[in-house]
């Protein structure tokens, strides 16, 4: 049986190799800098409030309770002091040296683009970003941890909704067809840190045509009998021992 880091080594070939390649990230990506994922044992849809997270994240449950939603949004979500890991860190590497041709992400965090990361694809949004629901104004992350109950917009005072998709909304088009495009076009995708359940997100690895698929994720993934590599292995061990 091959070993952890006899896989590595592998790795390490192929992207020596490869001067082509897309990263597809999930939240695994994320946990090793302190932010919760979503379906682990100790993950927020295994902890108890008064309503389930599932529900909280929803367009539904935003609209008709707005001041819930904001309060579980700012105890779970809008995580403070996070910097990005050594896997964000190494990935903006790869992308300055000319190897790595974007990062598609199921993320809301932004670590990719503070570790240095410039083409980024976020399939759900971000919370760096927020508008006015009404004139549209721009918000950033400051004002929103600022503000107690439900923030509200200094021009018009109608409420500010974060650009993350929730549960019931659809993903922006133009991310997906960049996603897409770089995905198709990709020679190497890596897929890291991700179970792949989460829909039609983890749809966009099926566009990939390229020669070498890897999954590098400390579970199994229903994608693994596919890959031509998999790394069960924390990510950001995974990536600190790449030498770009």
């Amino acid at each position: 049986m091959t070993s952890v880091d006899e896989k590595i080594e592998q790795l390490q070939k192929l992207i020596d190799d490869t001067d082509n390649i897309v990263f597809f990230g999930g939240a695994g990506v994320s946990t090793e800098s302190g932010i919760p994922d979503f379906r682990s044992r100790d993950g927020l849809y295994n902890q108890h409030y008064k309503y389930p997270p599932e529900e909280i994240l929803s367009h539904t449950f935003f609209m008709r309770k707005p001041d819930e939603f904001y309060r579980f949004y700012r105890d779970k979500i809008l995580v403070e002091g996070v910097l990005p890991n050594k896997a964000h860190k190494k990935l903006a590497e790869l992308e300055e040296k000319g190897k790595l041709k974007a990062v598609v992400t199921q993320n809301i965090d932004g670590l990719h683009q503070a570790a240095g990361s410039r083409t980024v694809y976020e399939l759900h949004g971000s919370v760096l970003r927020n508008h006015c629901m009404k004139c549209r104004k721009f918000f950033d992350v400051d004002y929103m941890r600022a503000h107690e109950g439900v923030p509200k917009c200094d021009e018009c005072g109608e409420t500010i909704k974060p650009d993350v998709v929730l549960y019931e909304e659809g993903l922006d088009d133009y991310t997906v067809q960049n996603a897409v495009r770089a995905i198709t076009e990709a020679d190497m995708l890596i897929i890291g840190g991700t179970s792949l359940v989460v829909y039609p997100a983890a749809g966009l690895v099926n566009y990939f045509r390229g020669r070498n698929l890897i999954l590098i994720n400390k579970g199994e993934t229903g994608m693994d009998s596919r890959a031509d590599l998999v790394i069960n292995a924390p990510i950001g061990e995974v990536f600190d021992r790449i030498k770009v």
